[in-house]
């Protein structure tokens, strides 16, 4: 994912359902990571989107 920052992308994630984790990459910030989000947004980089991680949640 760092390597898709450097090169210009604004914003990834990175989504581990086993871990119920979703990393969220930025440049020129550190990574934040989110334990069990019910959603996560594409912030300024894609505005009004919304996903609904609930379903990956419950997949065990």
């Amino acid at each position: 994912m760092a390597e898709y920052i450097e090169n210009g992308a604004r914003l990834g994630w990175l989504i581990n359902p086993k871990e119920k984790e979703v990393y969220i990459y930025r440049p020129n910030q550190e990574v934040e990571i989110l334990q069990s989000p019910q959603t996560i947004s594409g912030e300024d980089v894609l505005q009004k989107f919304q996903l609904d991680l609930t379903e990956f949640w419950i997949l065990d």
